[in-house]
């Protein structure tokens, strides 16, 4: 990918009053066919695009996630279409994910053609022309907040000593079950040359050929090492995961992207830190646990973790390992389904789901930062808990492991 796409200046496209007007008053439209809508466009636009399905991951297509992540993003766009500010958090996290991807400015224009086509042929005669030119309008407004946006992210990567833009090339140096379920793949580059540092919480996207599809398939994954180490991700079950497992061995090759994200640690700080995840959530969790211990930081960490059991459980010992060496963590660990082989005390603390309440004095620190991830349904449990204890929303920070962002 060409980096001098990334350094222009292009033209702002602003919404006139009376487009703001006809876009806020379609919101509700857009929330009762969203989803239709969405579902509709991903089928035209790879139909009519077939080199596109190298940036889109089949799996979240066929699940249904890629549609309702899009339809939401829309939605929350046209009901802040006058106050944009209001979409920030949102920018950041998209944006991020299309820097991982290598997204370009030159695809947005396809996107917002089949978008629109995909709003009348779903919509039919309910939508007019006027309806059809406010929200051409709105698009083009929205494609210019991400473009900007994710060059600045470029620019960033190319200024970074070690860093890049679009693919590169990485060898698998080793690979290490963590668990049933996850395998912790350590990365070397092929030309040998430096890594550039990252902070904990980012994830990297990974591409490799799916012989089935026919296509280049990505995937993120977190790293779990801190910035201090060479380059560690854990990879789960799952359709890219699955072929990485099994038919990528030590010494063969793989391309991945720049670290990006904006779920990471505040390492200025020096306030207690709750860390909280379920299943593969824990992956960013270990980075920034890791980066605290290796900073040689006293701050208290309460590390709190939900998993089903023993066997999908991963790094265990690595966390007891941590704990031994770093007396300031402690440790809160939910098994769903305890088994014989688990031992309460030794690789768990509790049996059930993660509740808050049964353990605030333990999880509610005075002026923590609590780090969340996994799951949306327990992101949501976890975010409702804190806020009910008392936990100001502002040292709230999440990620959700999942069906990704449109």
């Amino acid at each position: 990918m060409s980096s001098a796409l990334f350094h222009s200046s292009p033209q702002r496209h602003e919404l006139s009053p009376e487009h703001t007007a006809i876009v806020k008053s379609t919101a509700p439209v857009l929330a009762e066919h969203g989803i239709a809508i969405t579902s509709h466009f991903y089928k035209r636009l790879l139909r009519n695009h077939p080199e596109l399905r190298n940036v889109f991951n089949t799996a979240h297509q066929s699940t249904g996630g890629q549609s309702a992540a899009l339809a939401h993003a829309v939605w929350s766009y046209a009901v802040n279409i006058d106050n944009l500010g209001a979409l920030t958090r949102a920018v950041s996290r998209i944006g991020n994910k299309h820097a991982s991807l290598s997204v370009s400015p030159d695809q947005y224009p396809v996107v917002g053609d089949n978008l629109l086509a995909s709003i009348k042929e779903v919509l039919g005669d309910a939508v007019d022309q006027p309806v059809l030119d406010a929200w051409k309008a709105a698009y083009e407004q929205l494609a210019d907040i991400f473009i900007n946006f994710e060059r600045g992210l470029y620019q960033k990567a190319e200024l970074t000593p070690g860093g890049w833009t679009g693919w590169r090339e990485f060898v698998i140096a080793r690979k290490v079950h963590e668990s049933d379920e996850i395998i912790s793949f350590h990365r070397q580059t092929k030309d040998k040359r430096p890594l550039p540092a990252f902070k904990a919480g980012q994830y990297i996207s990974v591409r490799v050929s799916v012989p089935e599809l026919g296509v280049y398939q990505p995937r993120q994954y977190s790293l779990s090492n801190n910035a201090g180490e060479s380059a560690k991700g854990e990879l789960p079950a799952g359709r890219i995961s699955n072929v990485l497992h099994a038919q990528f061995p030590e010494g063969a090759e793989l391309e991945a992207s720049m670290p990006f994200g904006d779920f990471t640690l505040d390492v200025d700080a020096d306030t207690p830190v709750v860390l909280i995840s379920g299943g593969v959530g824990i992956t960013p969790m270990m980075s920034m646990l890791s980066t605290i211990t290796w900073q040689r930081n006293k701050r208290p960490v309460m590390f709190i973790h939900a998993t089903r059991n023993g066997r999908v459980h991963a790094m265990k010992d690595y966390l007891s390992q941590v704990m031994q060496d770093n007396p300031q963590v402690s440790r809160a660990i939910f098994y769903e389904e305890v088994d014989d082989s688990d031992t309460k005390g030794f690789n768990y603390d509790h049996e059930g789901r993660v509740v808050l309440d049964k353990i605030k004095d333990q999880a509610i620190l005075p002026n923590a930062d609590y780090y969340l991830c996994g799951p949306v349904p327990f992101m949501r449990a976890q975010q409702e808990s804190l806020e009910a204890l008392g936990v100001p929303s502002h040292r709230i920070h999440s990620e959700v492991f999942g069906s990704g962002a449109a």
